[in-house]
């Protein structure tokens, strides 16, 4: 048997474990493997791919990114992050690429993504296709799996830029904000921002206002903190409702930015600190994965073996209780997992008086 393996959306630390994880189970049942390179659109004839033995894999735990190259654009996207803003591939590129992976012989699919990719492997799935969904996304907003290989990494980015804005902050007596990734769901920001100590914590699912976000401020000032740290999610919406964008005129979804400078701005002008924001941006995608990320990335890429070794396509393998296992693709593209504002960690956010605007 041939099991081929993609990934495509955006890059995170911990791909190249499940990579890893794909091509050494297969090897142990005596299978070839093939990586398509740049998601998808590897698939289209002639096909560009490559043949993976383990020893092709051997020292790339530690790499982050990914060997096979990936992409959020092209020919094959079908979901823009909201439930209902979903396309159709165009039939004659799902048929050429059938071909390509006909002509190889792949017997099984493994599509590593994230919500938009996933959905496009669950099309292909019900054309026919051998298809095994595996969850990547640094935000951890998948619904169907409690944490996704990246996640663990970018929060430990967000903390480690924290811990280097608390002595610099400390230093000039400034409130220093510090915007990081999360389009539809907070928590890079909640984790990031209550493991590296912030005092404020702005998230796209908690509505605010820059008046509390200053009145907390200025109580820390009064009981002798002469600094704070704000962390705001890029999607975070600004009291009237809107979302910053960066107009790039790249196609595909909008990138998001500049939320942080906003806020900056105005706590600013309603506390008379002077404020500075940091943009941490695609630092949270690259980089070596944490120990987390490499053993979960590489236990998702074992599991997807068994699932083509069972034939049980059309599933996403999914972690929850400690356990590693698998849910219908289609359940897991149904929702996103967002915080809910009075969840549990939220909770405890809030007793150890971390402010959330509201």
């Amino acid at each position: 048997m041939r099991i081929g393996i993609l990934n495509c959306g955006g890059d995170c630390p911990g791909l190249n474990a499940v990579i890893h994880g794909v091509v050494g189970a297969a090897a142990a049942k005596g299978w070839e493997a093939i990586g398509f390179r740049d998601g998808f659109e590897g698939l289209l004839p002639p096909g560009d791919f490559q043949f993976l033995t383990p020893k092709d894999t051997e020292g790339i735990l530690k790499q982050g990114g990914t060997i096979l190259g990936t992409t959020n654009k092209g020919n094959f996207a079908a979901k823009l992050g909201t439930d209902d803003d979903v396309a159709k591939v165009p039939q004659e590129i799902v048929d050429r690429a059938k071909r390509t992976l006909d002509q190889l012989g792949i017997g099984a699919l493994v599509v590593v993504g994230g919500d938009g990719s996933l959905t496009t492997a669950q099309q292909l799935y019900e054309q026919g296709w051998p298809v095994i969904g595996v969850p990547k996304t640094i935000d951890n907003d998948l619904k169907a799996t409690a944490m996704t290989f990246g996640f663990d990494s970018a929060v430990s980015s967000v903390v480690d830029g924290l811990d280097r804005l608390h002595t610099t902050g400390q230093s000039h007596k400034r409130v220093m904000v510090l915007e990081v990734m999360g389009r539809h769901a907070g928590w890079i920001a909640l984790w990031g921002g209550m493991a590296g100590a912030a005092n404020v914590i702005l998230l796209p699912e908690i509505p605010f206002s820059y008046e509390k976000v200053a009145e907390h401020l200025k109580k820390r000032e009064a009981m002798g903190y002469t600094s704070s740290l704000v962390v705001v999610a890029e999607g975070a919406k600004s009291p009237d409702g809107e979302i910053s964008t960066i107009d790039d005129n790249s196609g595909g979804q909008a990138r998001l930015g500049g939320i942080g400078e906003q806020v900056a701005a105005q706590i600013a002008e309603l506390t008379g600190k002077e404020t500075r924001c940091t943009t941490l941006g695609h630092v949270q995608r690259g980089g070596t994965p944490t120990p987390l990320d490499r053993i979960l990335g590489m236990r998702f890429g074992v599991m997807a073996a068994q699932l083509a070794e069972e034939g049980a396509f059309g599933r996403m393998v999914s972690y929850q209780s400690y356990h590693v296992d698998s849910v219908p693709i289609k359940e897991a593209v149904m929702e996103l997992r967002l915080i809910e504002p009075d969840t549990e960690v939220v909770r405890a956010a809030r007793a150890v008086d971390i402010c959330f605007g509201d």
